[in-house]
């Protein structure tokens, strides 16, 4: 009778162990543990994506020096190193989020990467070169289908419910308003256009939700002015910021929470957090040192006055370029794109941020919230 029981307990451990090994199959983790993050955007948050689209090197940053300080190698993210989605990811104890388009990439059950070099709200910025929002929202729909038969349709409902949506998105809409040539900003007025953008993006956030999404946190437009491609372009000889084009930034950072809060009335469950990443660059790029950079006007990487012509890599239509020798000094590494540094100082501020960074919610508190009842 003794070995009898002993065997029946056998059993029955060596089936729990069974039971719960398939539910890690194809790396898929219990229910219990189950949150991913979704990325979607801009170059800000683009890990590679346009690798493997037909567009031009002013879109892509898929060679050396890109990539130098934390990989090794270029990756495709507009940086010297990691990205904010990659220091988010770490925080929240999920491995690095591939970007979509990687054809190794198949599984989704972490999150991935639907950001675009250079996509915008609208499909016309930057249309046949870059990845804009609403495409990356048709990814995403085929994403949703594979986890459904992966997971099954609660499973994934229950995924995608608690995983955080994270966004990058508008800044190449208003740069592209002050392109030589470009009658946007006599066609519409600054309002107008800011709603047209905003819009755009509050739709996509519509159909996630139907989808299953509830937790969506925004990154604010940076100060589009004071880049340094910015600075060599407005030609002042003071080198001071293009105030217009940062002034459409600030419109609509003020806007968006606005739109957002209508969202959350309207959508039972909708929860939603924007970061001031506008004020903690200018706040570096008007005081480096007290953030621990040397320069804050100026990228480590490109040519020019301010290293503003967007020639990194040589690859852009001059192959000449000049490069700093520690990146770590320079808060911008090219013309446009802050460093790994500077983006991992975001991040920090992301995750455990008081409403003075982010608002209302920081990243951790939008991980940990409960969206069991929504």
């Amino acid at each position: 009778m003794e070995i009898s029981n002993l065997h029946f307990s056998f059993w029955i451990f060596f089936a729990v162990v069974v039971i719960a090994e398939g539910s890690r199959i194809d790396g898929v983790p219990p229910p219990e543990r189950r949150v991913a993050l979704f990325v979607f955007g801009d170059s800000f948050f683009d890990p590679g994506n346009n690798n493997y689209i037909d567009t031009t090197e002013d879109f892509r940053a898929n060679f050396t020096p890109y990539g130098e300080t934390f990989f090794h190698f270029p990756t495709g993210r507009f940086s010297d190193g990691r990205l904010m989605p990659d220091f988010i990811a770490e925080y929240a104890k999920l491995p690095l989020i591939p970007p979509y388009l990687d054809p190794h990439n198949n599984l989704y059950i972490h999150g991935v990467n639907f950001a675009s070099g250079g996509g915008g709200a609208l499909v016309e910025t930057h249309r046949g070169l870059a990845i804009d929002i609403e495409t990356q929202l048709r990814y995403f729909n085929k994403v949703e289908k594979s986890l459904r038969k992966k997971l099954g349709d609660a499973g994934a409902r229950s995924l995608l419910s608690n995983s955080v949506y994270l966004f990058s998105i508008g800044g190449n809409d208003y740069i592209v308003a002050f392109d030589k040539g470009s009658t946007v900003l006599q066609t519409y007025t600054e309002t107008e256009y800011v709603k047209m953008v905003i819009g755009n993006v509050t739709t996509v956030l519509e159909e996630i939700y139907k989808k299953g999404g509830r937790k969506f946190a925004f990154v604010a437009v940076p100060p589009l002015g004071c880049l340094p491609h910015s600075r060599l372009a407005r030609g002042d000889r003071h080198g001071r910021c293009w105030e217009e084009a940062s002034a459409l930034a600030r419109l609509h950072n003020k806007m968006l929470p606005g739109a957002l809060k209508k969202l959350a009335i309207k959508l039972k469950g909708f929860k939603y957090t924007v970061a001031d990443t506008y004020t903690l660059l200018q706040n570096r790029i008007d005081n480096p040192s007290k953030y621990g950079f040397k320069e804050g006007k100026s990228g480590c990487c490109g040519s020019g006055e301010y290293r503003g012509i967007y020639s990194c890599g040589g690859k852009r239509g001059q192959k000449e370029f000049e490069l700093c020798k520690n990146p770590n000094q320079y808060l911008f590494f090219d013309s446009y794109h802050p460093n790994q540094r500077a983006y991992e100082q975001f991040a920090k501020h992301m995750w455990s941020g008081d409403t003075q960074v982010i608002n209302p919610y920081n990243l951790k508190q939008l991980f940990q919230h409960d969206t069991s009842s929504a």
